[in-house]
């Protein structure tokens, strides 16, 4: 697999990334098993950045991935954390915490149940409103200066909160939702980055599976929280599937699929972007491996904007109350 390098101040990773989160079943049932033979098979195909979360099934994830990579060499891989969601039974979000006692203390779960000595990325989840982000940043900072971090990144955040953190400690990447049908970032947060030397890991490319070429009106299942998506909405759905042919289209006609043409897009936004895969089998992952090959022409990139303009979209990308959260739209 090709490599990028993530910022001026990040590691060089794979050109596609694992988010993991799919694992522990936010998107419904998930085969251990089958989870773990993913992990490996991305690893052994040359993807090195894994994505997860402390709060993630409320650690689960994080135990999953400990089992999955043991025996592996630790410099074979890169583990990007985030932390500060804070959970309740029943795995809802109960708030958001950064401050620094909070930083270190979700940091030393999170490196036992990995059962590793550092993190290669830690990042806040999203933003606190209650604490400036230059004294989580700087709590972090304590933690790259005793080497239980090696990098640090941010999630969900604007413009103005990217200067200020990157003012304290050099920021190695953003991570957010970016696809074709999620493209606020576009205006201001990417050129931000790209002023400060910033990379970009992008979740979401497959707009949760929405344009993955696999969806269909009635493909919810109990417990997959596309259920509360508005995206995925019976008012909205329909219309977003549209967008969907249309890509087809583009993608039958390149000799490939829609999700390896998604995917394609987002890595051909720039060279410092990382895209997230969240694959849960072996096959969908075999499915998107291929698409950093594909060269995408002037042409190509004309006509996957005509199939899906920006914000054709219908329905925000999460409930309101969390769009709330956020320091960038869809």
């Amino acid at each position: 697999m090709q490599t990028r390098e993530l910022g001026k101040n990040g590691p060089t990773t794979g050109a596609l990334g694992l988010g993991a989160m799919g694992m522990s079943g936010a998107y419904g049932e998930t085969d251990r098993a089958e989870s773990i033979a993913t992990v490996h098979a991305a690893l052994d195909a040359g993807m090195t950045l894994i994505d997860t979360g402390d709060f993630y099934a409320m650690g689960h994830n994080e135990l999953l991935l400990a089992e999955a990579l043991r025996g592996r060499d630790r410099d074979s891989y890169q583990l990007s954390v985030k932390f500060g969601m804070l959970g309740q039974p029943g795995h809802g979000i109960g708030g958001i915490d950064g401050r620094p006692a909070s930083v270190k203390t979700f940091l030393a779960y999170s490196l036992t149940r990995l059962g590793t000595d550092h993190v290669d990325i830690y990042r806040p989840a999203r933003l606190d409103p209650q604490v400036p982000i230059e004294e989580t940043i700087g709590a972090i900072q304590e933690m790259v200066e005793a080497g239980y971090v090696r990098h640090i990144g941010l999630s969900e955040v604007n413009a103005e909160t990217i200067r200020r953190a990157h003012a304290v400690h050099p920021i190695s990447d953003l991570q957010v939702e970016y696809s074709l049908i999620s493209r606020a970032i576009e205006p201001e947060v990417l050129p931000t980055l790209r002023e400060l030397g910033i990379g970009l890991t992008a979740y979401g490319v497959l707009g949760r599976g929405l344009i993955s070429g696999h969806w269909s009106a009635d493909g919810s299942k109990p417990g997959d929280l596309r259920g509360f998506s508005p995206r995925f909405a019976a008012e909205n759905v329909e219309h977003n599937l549209t967008l969907v042919e249309a890509l087809r289209e583009v993608a039958e006609a390149k000799g490939c699929t829609v999700a390896q043409l998604a995917i394609a897009w987002v890595a051909a936004q720039g060279a410092d972007i990382v895209p997230l895969v969240g694959a849960r089998t072996r096959n969908r992952l075999t499915e998107a491996l291929p698409a950093t090959e594909i060269d995408l022409t002037a042409d190509d990139l004309a006509a996957i904007e005509r199939a899906v303009p920006r914000n054709a979209a219908r329905g925000d990308r999460y409930p309101s109350a969390h769009m709330q959260a956020l320091g960038v739209g869809n």
